[in-house]
């Protein structure tokens, strides 16, 4: 099996005021296999946000090493950093962060123009927002969309320059139940038609059988770890 993403013995610790040390992650391993959909599970302060943020590159850890696509990123300095945030991966978070001036279509524009995007721009806009079923509205400003709409284009937007892999925090955690199912069925969509790798952190039991693999946190150590059997296709 291929990995896009391997740790080892990741620690990430904070001080606290009264001289102590808090222990957000203990000397976590994970392998984030490539071109699959990968959860993080854990209530709230398992550790789960703050292994998203490490792997992803936008918090440094405390001790361990991080490999993405076989490059020890714990090695980087601020520019290779950003230039790997900036040309390798998209991120889609609960709050959306569309740009509430522009349309769908130019939010998705914006983002291929930041990533110096070489091929043509309009087709690929076009192709993303048909995936994400929002051609219709592509002309829609940010205000006339409903949560799960704005979501899809945050989505269009994290994938149209063609990452290595999307991080997604919580993609779900603002919807209601049947729109976060359907967040959830775009991204195996993403998976099969783009093959990218996405990583996402959810508490939500009821999305979990979607993902290809599923790694559970408790007290920033994993717990467990379940690969499910996909045969459906979206």
């Amino acid at each position: 099996m291929e990995y896009m993403i391997r740790t080892k013995d990741i620690i990430k610790s904070f001080p606290m005021g009264n001289g102590e040390t808090f222990y957000a992650l203990k000397g976590l391993n994970v392998d984030i296999p490539k071109g699959k959909l990968s959860v993080l599970k854990g209530r709230s302060g398992s550790g789960k946000t703050t292994l998203l943020n490490v792997l992803s590159g936008l918090d440094e850890a405390t001790k361990g090493t991080v490999w993405f696509d076989g490059q020890d990123i714990s090695e980087f300095g601020n520019k290779e950093l950003e230039r790997m945030r900036r040309y390798e991966i998209g991120f889609v978070f609960q709050s959306v962060a569309l740009i509430p001036i522009m349309s769908a279509y130019e939010n998705v524009d914006f983002s291929l123009r930041l990533s110096d995007y070489p091929e043509n721009r309009d087709s690929r806009i076009r192709e993303v927002l048909q995936y994400v079923g929002m051609t219709e509205r592509m002309n829609h400003m940010v205000h006339q969309m409903s949560g799960g709409e704005q979501q899809r284009v945050a989505i269009a937007r994290a994938v149209a320059h063609k990452p290595k892999v999307i991080f997604a925090d919580e993609p779900t955690g603002a919807l209601d139940t049947s729109a976060g199912i359907s967040v959830m069925k775009l991204f195996r969509t993403l998976v099969e038609r783009e093959h990218t790798t996405i990583v996402m952190t959810t508490h939500d039991t009821g999305l979990m059988g979607l993902a290809d693999y599923v790694f559970e946190l408790e007290d920033g150590e994993i717990i467990g770890t379940k690969r499910n059997e996909r045969t459906e296709s979206f």
